[in-house]
């Protein structure tokens, strides 16, 4: 596919550049064009209506099912009440809290499809010998988690209470204000990936061990469960969730 002058994207290769340093030289004059166009965009007032955020949850420890998550939760539900959108993630991390998002289904179509996108990550597992009691990671356990359920328990929060509006497969548009659900993995980088697919503008993402992880198209603001990692990492931290257990 060409693309023209006028587009957004830039597609280069090394065989029509001349080559590795031809390419590098064409990818620079591109970048050049590209900060000219964005030097010319301004910003204007926009509805909160317009925002769908993306939840999603790395490197978690004990502290963010307490701080961050509920933290997170609670936005998420602001955004619902202004008709804005929160689309929470990662199928295997709500495994032994489904019951709470099945009770909060805005219909049985919704909670089905729901209950459909769990089945059939456990069909998948099946085939290799292994259920989801191998979530969580070395890591998470490190950082306090012992349990699926105690990983779910505290990813579910990031839904807040709202009404469950909708459920989605992976990268399927998202066309329905409130909170939704997609269905991604557990691994942050395609779960990301399914979201901004699926067309969310905004990831929020909570770590407590400090997952360093972003995306190319869309801000991913970084939230600390505790407060240690927060001090450990100011470069790659937005803003410190761990307030709150610091009373």
């Amino acid at each position: 596919h060409y693309l023209g002058p006028g587009d957004r994207l830039a597609g280069l290769t090394l065989q029509s550049s001349g080559g590795t340093r031809g390419a590098v030289e064409a990818a620079r004059r591109e970048i050049a064009r590209f900060i000219e166009r964005a030097a010319t965009e301004r910003r204007v007032p926009t509805p909160a209506s317009k925002i769908v955020l993306g939840l999603n949850c790395g490197g978690s420890d004990s502290f963010s099912g307490i701080t961050a998550n509920p933290a997170l939760g609670h936005c998420s539900d602001l955004l619902a009440a202004l008709a804005g959108t929160a689309v929470l993630a990662e199928t295997p991390e709500i495994v032994g809290a489904e019951h709470l998002l099945v009770r909060r289904a805005r219909n049985r179509a919704v909670a089905q499809r729901l209950l459909g996108y769990i089945q059939s990550y456990k069909t998948y597992l099946s085939q290799f010998g292994v259920d989801f009691d191998a979530n969580p990671s070395p890591g998470n356990k490190d950082g306090g988690l012992t349990n699926i359920l105690e990983k779910s328990l505290g990813a579910v929060a990031k839904g807040g209470a709202s009404i469950l509006m909708d459920a989605v497969d992976y990268a399927e548009r998202i066309r329905t204000p409130g909170l939704v659900f997609m269905n991604t993995p557990g691994y942050d980088p395609p779960s990301l990936a399914g979201l901004a697919a699926g067309g969310v503008n905004l990831i929020a993402f909570t770590t407590g061990r400090g997952s360093a992880i972003g995306f190319p198209t869309v801000p991913v603001v970084k939230i600390s469960s505790n407060s240690a990692t927060w001090r450990r990492m100011p470069d790659n931290i937005d803003i410190n969730a761990g307030r709150i257990a610091d009373g």
